[in-house]
């Protein structure tokens, strides 16, 4: 019980994928051909005895023959011939390696289905003759050939030319053997009547419209007299060829927007090489908007919206039915350009519920024109919360007679320059605000004072309740300070008895007997007793003269 506890578990998940794994080489090694060695990715067929006789093939119970992306045989004496389908099952196959081995002959659709071969070595083989039908659809990056016993005719000459076109940073010595089996250097080897074809292609204006039709004409030339073939590509339009010996025509119906920029080609071929000749197709077409979303959110706000077009069609955009005249707050912009298709956006900058509404997208070239139209929601409206209110203003922006855009033309010279109305409103609105607080604030200061003010005329006492406001009578006495402050007397009903006490008050001598104390001045005054409502009997004799008021 203790053993199955110790195995149960992370151990017996890895004992079994170690299981697992011895399995899979031991299936492999069943599947690998004898003579070789075989992996998840490599097959290497070296030993000599017994050897191989046909070119190595997994079983179909084995991994995945497309993993395979090297083979390499060596020394294999009996192995003469490459079939059609002898490779087609390493589709993932990128160098292939067949040295000092017997290989004569390789058929011409060998590695058709081998798109990603890169590296080629045939070294000392028995090889005689290799046509280039072998390897024009593969892009080589080497090919090596060195040690093949070829025989001189116009059929290696593209060997030649593939050398003199595209240097292999090794120069190979390759040789041919001639009617008397003397050895040649290919680059030096002449033979008549074999040389590279030519292909010449004559196009009308290739500037066409939507819709119509057009044929292209083409001649081809060489020694041997080449093949002639059209290579159109992908082409989405209906198209028919005819050819007879070194003439050759195309006719292209009915040709669709979706063909403009293609590249069409007439090719010559031969032997020892090809030629071709190559047109473009430009299809002048109506503008489609084929994209226009509800706005969406990122560092702007964008519109964003794709338009196919050529000529190049020119943008406008309106907001509730008037011209949106663009600024740096809200404009057009151009993302990717593909040809004769443009992905873009609207690009607004911190828009607020005054630009909620309709927006159109209209685009015109010489063709036609195209317009969508979508609603757009930024913000809620102040103290709403589904922000919807259908008495939005109809027109926010006026037409200052903008010429409409061209798509990519955010910077227009002649554009006359328009305020962000949704900026503008708030400014104004925090303006208002302001105002009212600051008047609010004012009128009530001013209110209080004036409560004060008629409290002090109809106080029973005077202002003496408003001492604090530092006013008081100032009054010279004998044996006393410079000023003193008379408190609680009879003669304390006028508002103007205090003094202030202190070293730094001035002197009672200054300015006479009754003075009004502001700051550190004092100022003579005069009490008028009317003013005050107190009447000559409560004046005492010795303050006031009778029947005429006091003189500072």
């Amino acid at each position: 019980m203790s053993s199955w506890t110790r195995w149960h578990g992370p151990a017996m998940a890895q004992l079994w994928g170690f299981c697992w794994l011895i399995v899979g080489f031991w299936r492999a090694a069943l599947a690998c051909p004898t003579s070789c060695k075989c992996s998840a990715s490599r097959i290497w067929c070296s030993d000599p005895f017994p050897g191989i006789v046909a070119f190595p093939r997994l079983e179909s119970t084995s991994a995945d023959p497309e993993n395979i992306t090297e083979i390499y045989i060596a020394n294999q004496k009996r192995l003469e011939i490459i079939n059609e389908d002898d490779i087609e099952a390493y589709v993932g196959l990128k160098n292939l390696t067949i040295v000092d081995s017997g290989l004569k002959f390789v058929a011409h659709k060998a590695f058709l289905k081998n798109n990603n071969l890169q590296h080629i070595n045939f070294t000392r083989n028995k090889l005689t003759v290799l046509s280039r039908k072998h390897f024009r659809h593969l892009d080589l990056s080497e090919l090596i050939l060195v040690g093949n016993p070829f025989t001189c005719s116009c059929d290696i000459m593209w060997i030649k030319t593939l050398q003199e076109t595209k240097p292999s940073p090794e120069t190979q010595d390759l040789y041919c053997l001639d009617e008397n089996s003397k050895n040649i250097s290919l680059a030096n080897l002449q033979i008549s009547h074999c040389g590279l074809p030519s292909a010449n292609l004559a196009a009308p204006n290739l500037t066409v419209e939507e819709g119509k039709s057009i044929t292209l004409t083409c001649s081809v030339a060489g020694d041997p007299v080449p093949n002639l073939y059209w290579d159109v590509g992908n082409l989405v339009s209906k198209h028919m060829n005819e050819t007879s010996h070194t003439q050759g025509s195309l006719r292209i119906t009915n040709i669709s927007s979706d063909d403009s920029g293609k590249q069409i080609s007439c090719v010559a071929e031969n032997l020892v090489g090809e030629d071709q000749d190559s047109v473009n197709l430009t299809v002048h077409f109506a503008p489609t908007i084929t994209f226009l979303e509800s706005p969406t959110s990122d560092h702007h706000w964008c519109i964003p919206f794709t338009v196919k077009g050529n000529p190049k069609p020119a943008l406008q955009w309106f907001y509730n039915g008037a011209i949106l005249n663009e600024s740096k707050y809200i404009c057009t912009k151009i993302h990717v350009t593909n040809h004769t298709e443009y992905h873009g956006c609207l690009q607004l900058d911190n828009p607020t519920h005054m630009n909620n509404g309709d927006y159109k997208l209209v685009a015109k070239n010489e063709y036609g024109k195209d317009e969508k139209q979508i609603s757009a929601h930024f913000m809620g409206w102040p103290g709403i919360d589904d922000g919807a209110n259908p008495n939005y203003p109809d027109v926010i922006y006026e037409d200052y007679g903008t010429a409409a855009n061209d798509i990519g033309d955010t910077n227009r010279s002649n554009e006359i320059p328009s305020t962000d109305v949704a900026d503008k409103t708030g400014r104004e609105h925090l303006s208002v605000y302001a105002v009212v607080v600051i008047a609010s604030v004012v009128g009530f200061c001013l209110l209080v004072m004036l409560f004060l003010l008629k409290l002090a005329r109809h106080s029973k006492f005077g202002m003496k309740d408003f001492s604090w406001f530092g006013f008081g009578k100032v009054k010279s006495r004998q044996g006393v300070g410079p000023a003193s402050v008379i408190s609680n007397d009879d003669d304390s009903a006028s508002p103007l008895h205090h003094i202030s006490n202190g070293s730094n008050t001035p002197s009672s001598s200054e300015g006479g007997p009754d003075a009004v104390i502001i700051g550190m001045t004092k100022i003579p005054v005069i009490e008028n007793p009317q003013y005050f409502g107190i009447t000559n009997s409560q004046l005492k004799p010795d303050t006031w003269p009778r029947g005429s008021p006091k003189t500072a």
